[in-house]
């Protein structure tokens, strides 16, 4: 028996070259040396504390044996434990799963959260694989990363083609490898596990509410504002989704498939009712299917890149028609193009900033199972919302009171609070 096809149902592998690493160790040198920090702090930050490689022997349902390929990285723990997802995908790498772990203590350093970055991942095809084996393949690797992590160390959480089951297995195998109940080892657990209530969209939700206070600083009202959102998996259809409910008029989106565009706006519930076991729905619009490139540079007024990484380039950033881009994706503007569209003044709310909704709720499960006291949906959201809102203005401050475009601003102001705690620590 074959996965469950909403185990993997909307997920997409924004899958990160050596590259793409390089570049965001450049523009944390950038913003160090904004900051004043030695060059001393950017040898240390420009690289993972520990990098863990794990190999984990799974039975298969026919019977044979299958050794899998894993790793955990911890970029930096001066600040608390690191925390970050777990990914299951044929495409993990070592460099990839580095560039994540380093782009989450980024992550908490914006939203001031008590962590430092953390990732995992898995080199595996979990679309060729059933539940059992699924299942195996979970509870082996927390076997195998067990020593490094835990509530105080390194707390895990979903990512690509990986959920709340995938996290209640790891979740239960590593309170019986402890011998007591920690609900506070792993977050994005089901709600009867101590999972929290506002989880599953907070990403989603968390691009909206920055979306929503981005428009504001131009004057831009949300509601009957034209978006555009490339990709439709779980987070892009979750932001069309609510963008919809709030107003907006969604004007195109698109899939591994195509993308539509009509001006005078979408039926996002209908698309959302017409969507297949794995997501895609442009397939039942053949006539009208547009390529996913022209999508970018259709007339909108926001423009939210939530597929994979380098959409906008520097061989298309100047036909962007976008007044402001939201990265609700891993890395979708390369470095030159947010270096054109700066120039342009087209307003770029980075993918440090903008996608941080996940973890930002992950943190407040780790806080609910800390405390034993668990909070509504309304509550999650409402600390969620202030969150997000105060972020989004101390980095369009920091851009303005330096001079700087808004994704090294975003670096400043994520980098600091790490770069201030290894000091403080006397590690440099």
């Amino acid at each position: 028996m074959k996965a469950q096809k909403r185990l993997i149902q909307g997920a997409s592998m924004p899958s990160v070259s050596r590259s793409l690493f390089e570049a965001t160790q450049e523009v944390i040198q950038q913003a160090l040396k904004k900051l004043g920090y030695s060059d001393a702090t950017y040898e240390l930050l420009r690289e993972p504390l520990r990098v863990l490689t794990v190999r984990i022997p799974v039975r298969m349902d026919d019977g044979s044996v299958k050794v899998f390929t894993g790793y955990r990285v911890q970029h930096n723990d001066a600040v608390g434990p690191t925390k970050g997802g777990i990914r299951f995908h044929p495409d993990v790498t070592e460099e990839e799963v580095k560039a994540l772990a380093l782009w989450m203590s980024l992550k908490a350093g914006i939203f001031e959260l008590p962590f430092g970055g953390g990732k995992g991942g898995i080199v595996c095809d979990p679309r060729t694989m059933s539940l059992g084996e699924l299942e195996r393949l979970s509870r082996g690797y927390v076997r195998a990363v067990s020593q490094i992590v835990g509530p105080a160390k390194d707390i895990p959480a979903p990512d690509v083609y990986t959920n709340a089951q995938v996290m209640a297995w790891m979740y239960d195998e590593y309170s019986r490898i402890r011998e007591y109940d920690s609900p506070s080892f792993i977050s994005g657990k089901p709600i009867v596990l101590g999972g929290s209530r506002g989880r599953e969209k907070a990403t989603a939700l968390g691009v909206v509410i920055a979306t929503r206070e981005a428009a504001k600083t131009l004057g831009i009202e949300l509601a009957g504002a034209r978006v555009i959102v490339q990709g439709f998996g779980n987070v892009g259809s979750h932001v069309a989704e609510i963008l919809h409910a709030e107003g907006a008029k969604v004007v195109g989106i698109s899939d591994a498939g195509g993308a539509l565009y009509k001006p005078d706006g979408l039926d996002i519930p209908h698309l959302l009712d017409r969507r297949d076991s794995f997501g895609m729905v442009t397939n039942l619009f053949q006539n009208e299917r547009i390529p996913n490139e022209e999508l970018l540079t259709k007339e909108c007024d926001i423009l939210i890149p939530a597929a994979i990484e380098n959409q906008i380039r520097e061989d298309n950033a100047d036909q962007i028609q976008a007044r402001i881009v939201v990265e609700a994706a891993n890395g979708p503007t390369t470095l030159g193009a947010t270096r054109i569209l700066d120039r342009r003044g087209i307003l770029v709310i980075p993918d440090i900033l903008a996608n941080a909704g996940g973890v930002t709720v992950s943190y407040f499960e780790w806080v609910q199972n800390n405390q034993g006291f668990y909070w509504t949906e309304e509550e999650v959201n409402q600390r969620l919302a202030q969150m997000m809102v105060a972020a989004v203005h101390k980095v369009l401050a920091m851009a303005k009171s330096h001079q700087v475009d808004t994704r090294l601003a975003a670096y400043m102001v994520g980098i600091r609070r790490l770069a201030e705690a290894v000091q403080l620590r006397g590690w440099v």
